[in-house]
């Protein structure tokens, strides 16, 4: 009888242990390469020149496109209010794919995760079959809800109920620090793959009604880390070195409080 229930339990097993180990290889550490502004296109003109020019991404429409001329002006004069300067909200998503520092990508036939070293955030993506929630049903979050599922080792997720809370007047969802915003309505689809022994790749396609004329396209690469490269707890809340003064200007201070370059 014994012998029998455990013949039991190990064909009951076998599926999700098979399921298992056709997940691909992600582990280590890994650091997203080039800078945290969101896309490069937004900052060069029409085809990759350095030169002024007519700016390629995002497309957005006139209404977004004055929001973003304004946040230029406030970065201009550092008085941007990013969040991620002044240690407010989370990065949320997809500006958790856009930040500095160390990630970790952890898969299971379940779930998978994206752990930050920067915030710390997680992005959680389900991948067992569940679709998103009604829309009576959502609750905004600044990583929003995010479903998946696995083509060949490519983990394909649709990312919505990204939380918009009217910041500084429209656009919460902040995807760097040049002001770049969505809103409350964008749909971005994720490719995430391990393109060699060395590189993941995430390309995102963000869709956004409201903001938006057409789909933007944006691709980031991240750089596996030397074995044994740790990652830390990072909570600049503890100790924010970047308070925002009377005048709305991020300041960035010394290890003894006094103001940088003072």
């Amino acid at each position: 009888m014994r012998l029998l229930r455990i013949a039991v339990v190990a064909l009951l097993a076998a599926p999700a242990a098979a399921g298992a180990q056709t997940l691909p290889d992600w582990t280590g550490v890994w650091q997203m390469v080039g800078g945290t502004v969101f896309d490069r296109a937004t900052m060069v003109g029409r085809g990759g020149a350095l030169s002024a020019g007519v700016r390629e991404r995002p497309p957005y429409n006139a209404q977004w496109e004055a929001i973003y001329q304004r946040n230029l002006k406030l970065r201009d004069n550092e008085q941007l209010p990013d969040p991620i300067n002044t240690c407010g909200t989370p990065a949320g998503f997809p500006r958790v794919m856009n930040v500095p520092d160390m990630y970790e990508f952890v898969v299971r036939p379940e779930q998978t995760w994206i752990l930050t070293e920067n915030g710390p955030n997680i992005l959680r993506i389900y991948t067992d079959g569940r679709a998103h929630p009604a829309p009576e049903d959502r609750w905004p979050t600044y990583t929003g809800d995010s479903v998946g599922k696995w083509e060949g080792d490519t983990l394909v997720f649709t990312t919505l109920s990204i939380k918009n809370s009217n910041w500084p007047t429209e656009g919460d969802t902040v995807l760097d620090r040049t002001g770049l915003v969505l809103s409350d309505a964008a749909h971005i689809t994720t490719r995430l793959r391990r393109v060699d022994a060395k590189t993941m790749e995430a390309r995102m396609v963000i869709e956004d009604p409201k903001a938006l004329t057409a789909p933007w396209t944006v691709t980031k690469t991240y750089a596996r880390q030397p074995d044994g490269t740790r990652v830390y707890d990072y909570g600049c809340a503890e100790n924010n070195r970047n308070p925002v003064d009377a005048s709305g200007k991020t300041l960035l201070l010394g290890p003894g409080g006094e103001k940088f370059g003072q």
